[in-house]
């Protein structure tokens, strides 16, 4: 399993760690990944996804799962993510017509 948010596509980062002495070591910046159940309302259906924290509070300002995939690039999310993104729209243009 990857170090990469699912949603918004954030992964891990290179540094260095720098003493007091300015001595530089490379060191790796991890994103902070929580492994959570979002619920999708057009689907009525949960769906369990490794999100970063960062994105998890996009989704909620958003307004939830399916406000923030509608809006999201499909080269950021992942494949569950685009499947999930075109079950959505799918199911959305079903019920508009």
């Amino acid at each position: 399993m990857s170090r990469r948010c699912e949603l918004s596509g954030k992964g891990v980062q290179s540094g260095n760690n720098v003493s007091h002495a300015n001595n530089k070591t490379r060191r790796r910046f991890l994103p902070n990944l929580c492994n959570v159940t979002l619920m999708s309302e057009t689907l009525r259906q949960s769906f369990t996804l490794r999100v970063s924290a960062h994105a998890l509070r996009t989704v909620e300002h958003r307004g939830g799962l399916d406000a923030y995939l509608k809006k999201a690039k499909d080269e950021e999310l992942s494949l569950e993510a685009r499947r999930i993104k075109r079950l959505i729209e799918r199911k959305s243009a079903a019920l508009a017509s």
